[in-house]
């Protein structure tokens, strides 16, 4: 059965969706750039087969337009942008196809996202355990991660300057577990912030 197109709609707002209006009253939403591509007209009829195909098309632009904006705006390996895909309501399909799409492109990869998360870490004072938590929740390949992880420097003096603004000038008991606590939380071996400790026992908070 044909559908014919009585009526486009065009966005109303950046980023939205042009709307065509069927003669039988049903609505298909897609994004201008597929309209545009595929010449859709007032009076132009759709069989089931043309309106699937459509359908398809928008859907597959769709993911790769989610995908580019979660790249823009994170770090992620392509496990996680296809998880966030499917989870955004992406096909599995459309989903995979938008990485594949984005890695031949050259924007995606993994060995690079590893590399700035390691980097993040780092920067905010984590320790290596931490920062392999990083890695893990977002779903970096095992493979990467000795590259990446071979680039993290000496932590010591920034364990020892969190557990130093932690303790402040006369700490007691409780305050130092909890320093501690803290230390560890961020990543750090119970090993590392009993020698910092100790380091700053001796030398006077």
């Amino acid at each position: 059965m044909s559908q014919t197109i009585k009526a486009i709609l065009p966005p109303k707002r950046p980023n939205g969706r042009t709307v065509l209006v069927f003669d039988d009253g049903s609505t298909l939403k897609l994004l201008p750039q597929i309209a545009a591509e595929n010449g859709l007209c007032l009076g132009l009829e759709l069989d089931e087969n043309e309106r699937k195909a459509l359908e398809a098309a928008n859907a597959a632009a769709s993911a790769k337009q989610r995908a580019v904006r979660i790249i823009s705006a994170a770090a992620v390996s392509k496990r996680e942008l296809e998880q966030r895909l499917t989870q955004k309501g992406e096909t599995p399909e459309d989903a995979q196809n938008a990485v594949r799409w984005l890695e031949e492109l050259n924007l995606l990869d993994d060995a690079e996202t590893a590399r700035q998360i390691v980097s993040r870490g780092v920067s905010r004072g984590y320790g290596l355990e931490r920062i392999k938590q990083m890695l893990y929740a977002k779903r970096i390949p095992k493979q990467y991660w000795d590259e990446a992880l071979a680039a993290v420097p000496d932590m010591s003096d920034a364990l020892t300057d969190f557990l130093r603004k932690r303790l402040g000038p006369e700490p007691d008991e409780k305050a130092v577990r909890s320093a501690a606590q803290a230390a560890i939380r961020r990543g750090y071996t119970w090993t590392e912030v009993r020698e910092a400790l100790e380091q700053i026992q001796e030398a006077g908070v």
